[in-house]
């Protein structure tokens, strides 16, 4: 895989499914147009291929009427405004126009439909009058720099990848579909002084369920309660108080209410997602829940969709050493560690999302070698129905090879190393995964393939902090950022650096965000192991971090302690000057998760201290460039990868 072999690295989103219609849209880079392109695409269940249902170029979220005769879905212009956003469309089911339903000037949300497939539930940002290209009270628009300053009372007023939060906050929004009459102004059910998020219907259809702060967002807070509204609108109520984050509520046949939710009692990060049951008293006042799964052993993934309720279980995806499986948790169920989930499916492999009409079950999954393929899963073995990525093993993809290893501690370390072509010795690549409460999969990594279609040998792998592995492996270094996570990243290497093809002689290590901390790290506490190093969106100085990134407020305190001596100890910042090997930082210009001066302090740092050291800056990028950033940006930085590691390796 080549860096313009992006173009080839297409991604189904969730399926929708409804008695013999199976859709998917699908997301490709389009270098051309330097943007990312969308289309519904109809996946035939007996495995006769798949065809065109839209045509883009930015369609997503397919969503089937429950009587099935009708298709909602997002569609985005090419123009800017209310035109280039996402907005709801809807279309008969059996084919013919589509037809617009909202004209929201920062677009809507993925659609809901009501149970009665008249109605549909989304959320959408509402900007302030004269903000983001919409007219002020005088009916001027003011362009972006001539607008009103803005008055930042409270610390969650910005988000990365979305920008300014509180001037737009995400509202709730009912539309009736039967309404002929042009898209119009919408009003929303929920207020201005907090997000909505996830929205589903009662059973009966009376009543929008959504996820909310506490008392309405009086305060910040990173937790989230489930709370009701009429669909006729009028004053919401609290269902449920969360003990932390909550998300995804689905309901049962029966109005139990499930959801996915995390506990914020013992810990406030790596903490796992569970699932929990209640049963609402709708106008009673909250009710409690009951935690379906274990905390040690049972982490969702709630990216994957909301749980699926199936007569006595409820259908889940669960991270698992490097794997997505899908799970069965029994309704009953009181804190069920993960031996006792029944398998739906568990391989080599990572479930993205999943559906269920009826007894069939269709999900989109990743493996080594595709970047996510339509499957139905069953009783017996699972059906592929999709291609998608065949183009990319035309390129050429390498395998997964599994490493397993022990730490100077004696504990268990686990990751792979993807070979490139021929007998070596060859280079060597440590990558390491940001988070750091995340996993690296059994999945086509695209990262990956392109240093090893360049003719290096990758190691990756899930060091302690990482999720998918247990409670107690994540909260591993809480307070203890560079400790034992730094001595797994160095047992996986040096296992696979016992193998005769690597040449240990010429080793390089990178990584983003938390990665690009392990990286500006090990350059400096363990430097002699390395040739050079390429540090990416990194945290730098926890110090700054608490008060310029979107999260830092409470991420430093909870991962690394409020102490300024423990923060500057923990801070590569402070260890610069050690650092005598080549070293790339490299960062995006709109990256609010970790903010440019990150980058900026760590290169004059260096510079000062007579590193040899490079800045490599992305205009208009947030933290996410490499995964989801123009595709132009993206190939760049491929290519600037590969032309570092070629000066240095």
């Amino acid at each position: 895989m080549r860096p313009a072999d992006i173009e080839h690295l297409v991604v189904p989103g969730r399926p929708a499914l409804r008695g013999n219609l199976l859709l998917t849209a699908l997301k490709r880079p389009d270098l051309t147009a330097n943007a990312t392109h969308g289309a519904v695409r109809r996946v035939a269940l007996d495995g006769g291929g798949e065809a065109a249902w839209t045509h883009g170029p930015r369609d997503s979220a397919p969503a089937i009427s429950p009587d099935g005769r009708w298709v909602a879905f997002l569609r985005a212009g090419e123009g800017t405004g209310a035109d280039g956003s996402p907005q709801l469309h809807v279309m008969p089911a059996d084919g013919g126009e589509a037809r617009r339903l909202t004209s929201l000037p920062l677009g809507a949300g993925e659609p809901v439909w009501a149970p009665d497939s008249r109605r549909i539930a989304f959320t959408a940002r509402v900007p302030e009058a004269g903000r983001y290209g919409t007219p002020d009270a005088d009916g001027e628009t003011p362009e972006p720099a001539a607008e009103v300053p803005r008055r930042i009372t409270r610390m969650d007023y910005r988000l990365d990848d979305v920008g300014f939060v509180r001037d737009r906050m995400q509202r709730l929004f009912v539309t009736d579909t039967t309404d002929t009459a042009e898209p119009a102004g919408l009003e929303p059910l929920t207020g201005a002084e907090f997000d909505a998020a996830h929205p589903v219907w009662t059973p009966d259809g009376t009543r929008v369920v959504f996820t909310a702060p506490p008392d309405w967002g009086a305060a910040e807070s990173d937790f989230r309660d489930v709370c009701a509204i009429s669909a006729e609108g009028g004053e919401p109520e609290v269902l449920v108080r969360a003990e932390g984050y909550s998300e995804r509520p689905a309901f049962g046949a029966d109005g139990t209410l499930f959801y996915f939710g995390q506990s914020f009692a013992e810990h406030h990060e790596a903490t796992p997602t569970g699932l929990y049951a209640a049963t609402p008293e709708f106008g009673a006042g909250p009710v409690k829940a009951r935690r379906l799964t274990d905390a040690e052993t049972v982490d969702c993934e709630a990216a994957a969709g909301p749980p699926v309720p199936r007569g006595d279980d409820v259908l889940v995806a669960v991270r698992h050493r490097g794997a997505v499986e899908l799970r069965a948790v029994a309704v009953d169920a009181v804190e069920a560690p993960l031996a006792d989930l029944a398998v739906v499916y568990a391989d080599q492999a990572a479930v993205r999302s999943f559906t269920l009409d009826g007894s069939v079950l269709a999900a989109v999954v990743a493996t080594p070698s595709t970047a996510g393929e339509v499957v139905l899963l069953g009783d017996g073995a699972p059906r592929v129905l999709t291609d998608y990525s065949q183009p990319l093993r035309d390129k050429g993809i390498r395998p997964m090879i599994e490493l397993e290893t022990t730490a100077p501690d004696g504990y268990p370390v686990h990751g792979w190393l993807v070979l490139p072509e021929g007998e070596g010795p060859h280079p060597v690549l440590r990558v390491v995964h940001g988070g750091p409460f995340t996993q690296q999969e059994w999945a086509l990594f695209d990262e990956a393939q392109v240093y090893a279609s360049a003719g290096y040998a990758v190691v990756v792998g899930n060091p302690r902090g990482s999720s998918g592995y247990g409670q107690a492996h994540g909260h591993a270094i809480t307070h203890g950022f560079g400790t034992v996570d730094v001595d797994d990243v160095l047992a996986l290497l040096d296992k696979a650096l016992e193998r005769p093809d690597l040449d240990a002689s010429r080793v390089g290590i990178m990584g983003g965000s938390y990665g690009g901390f392990m990286t500006s790290w090990l350059a400096a506490h363990h430097g002699e192991r390395f040739k050079a190093a390429w540090s990416e969106r990194a945290v730098n100085a926890w110090d700054s971090m608490v008060g310029s990134s979107d999260i830092g407020y409470f991420f430093v305190d909870a991962y690394i302690g409020s102490s300024p001596e423990v923060q500057r100890d923990r801070s590569p910042l402070h260890h610069a000057e050690k650092i005598k090997i080549p070293f790339a930082v490299v960062h995006s210009e709109q990256d609010w998760r970790c903010p440019l001066e990150q980058a900026q302090r760590m290169f004059v740092a260096l510079r000062r201290a007579g590193a040899p050291a490079e800045m490599l800056l992305f205009p208009g990028e947030g933290h996410e460039l490499s995964r989801s950033g123009r595709p132009r940006h993206r190939v760049q930085r491929f290519e600037a990868v590969l032309e570092w590691w070629a000066r240095h390796l």
